[in-house]
């Protein structure tokens, strides 16, 4: 079971006062920090109609950097555990948002194509491993409501990220977008590598011994492989949503490209807006109880989609299923510590962080597939199939980690 956030504190040589300063002054750090992991993942999407233009390349070229960067980001996922062990969590942090800077700034530079490919390696290498290691952090140390306020943290830099590239849109070049991001992340790196003293306040169970197993040793543990599809079915459907709103409400809705933009955003505040308030339920609801609590009222926005009717019933419906969506993720992770120890989080989580990536990185373009063949009003079905895929193997999870649980605490009695 998760100890008291301040157990550990009770038994360091600083000075109680400065234990509970430096106890929020790391919180504080960690909350920005995953500002700077959502800074980043909406740049592309929203640079890439003008990026593609001066670059003479097709607009399906969008594909290829998203695909370079997803393989560093699953590359290093399953690399967090060991370089976290090796280096300890605040190296890996400062390490990767600086590794993400320096691609930035490398986009900003770029005036063909393959050099984007050539920053998109540590793009993705910084996205994965500080992914991994900062939700591995958190699920040990913090209550379950910080892990939901922290996704809406990192929701707050994907909202961000648009705006600021819509700026320089209008006023200069995608370059310069690309460039003040850059900066923020310097900003944000230059600060944690100035506050590296701070995390030694979780320093004793930041060193508890832990095991490290690939994918192999995880797969032997009861429940994980349910654990891995339903959390790649969940970022599918997570990631299939975002991407393809905007085209599900001018394809079949009929409004223009503007509007469908703008409605389609909505999903995005949705998520954020839901992880905000249910950070101040989570806790007492428990991890379980929120991800069936969050499902279905995901599915009552997948329905909102199925019936016929004006744009603002689906839009509405989109909402409503940014809403559904907002516990899932941060509690799925969350109970990764309770469910399988704590002593196999770091590498359960690892893989968890690569199995999320393939699932957002290749179930959307599927789905493009499929709507250019079928249609794009197919997407609620495509929806609701990976909502029925996630809810079911998540709750195997639970009982599967329960019922070992059992099992260890009764051979331990006898």
């Amino acid at each position: 079971m998760q100890k008291s956030n301040f157990a550990f504190l009770q038994n360091s040589t600083i000075p109680q006062g400065s234990k509970t300063k430096m106890y929020s002054l790391l919180l504080a750090l960690i909350y920005i920090a995953f500002i700077s992991l959502g800074l980043p993942d909406s740049l592309l999407g929203s640079a890439w109609p003008t990026m593609h233009y001066d670059l003479e390349v097709p607009v399906s070229y969008m594909g290829i950097i998203s695909m370079v960067i997803s393989g560093g980001t699953i590359a290093s996922s399953l690399l967090s555990d060991k370089l976290t062990r090796k280096l300890g969590t605040r190296i890996v942090t400062v390490v990767s948002v600086i590794l993400t800077a320096a691609a930035l700034f490398g986009f900003s530079f770029a005036t063909e194509f393959w050099m984007l490919i050539v920053f998109a390696v540590p793009y993705g290498l910084g996205a994965g491993a500080v992914d991994a290691a900062l939700n591995n952090y958190v699920a040990l140390h913090y209550k379950a409501r910080h892990m939901s306020w922290l996704h809406c943290f990192w929701g707050v830099g994907t909202i961000v990220s648009p705006f600021i590239m819509s700026f320089a849109l209008t006023n200069s070049t995608w370059n310069d977008g690309y460039r003040i991001v850059g900066y923020i992340q310097l900003g944000i790196s230059v600060l944690l590598l100035a506050a590296l003293p701070v995390w030694k306040v979780n320093k004793k169970t930041e060193v508890a011994p832990q095991r490290h197993f690939g994918l192999s040793g995880a797969l032997k543990i009861r429940g994980v492989p349910f654990l891995l599809i339903g959390f790649f079915a969940y970022c599918a459907l997570e990631s299939t949503a975002m991407n393809w709103a905007s085209t599900y409400f001018a394809e079949v809705k009929g409004i223009s490209a503007e509007q469908a933009a703008q409605f389609a955003s909505f999903f995005y505040i949705g998520i954020t807006a839901g992880r905000f308030l249910s950070g101040f339920i989570s806790d007492r609801v428990g991890d379980r109880r929120m991800i069936i609590a969050g499902t279905i009222v995901l599915a009552c926005g997948i329905i909102l989609l199925f019936i016929p009717g004006p744009s603002a019933l689906s839009f509405t419906g989109f909402i409503v299923t940014g809403l559904g969506c907002a516990p899932i993720y941060p509690c799925i992770i969350h109970s990764t510590p309770a469910n399988f120890g704590a002593e196999n989080s770091g590498s359960v989580i690892g893989i968890q962080m690569a199995a999320a990536y393939i699932g957002s990185t290749f179930v959307p373009p599927l789905f493009g597939l499929l709507g250019r063949l079928l249609g794009f009003n197919i997407l609620p079905v495509y929806l609701i199939i990976f909502a029925a895929l996630m809810i079911t193997m998540t709750e195997l999870t639970f009982r599967t980690a329960a019922k070992a649980r059992e099992r260890e605490n009764t051979s331990d009695r006898t």
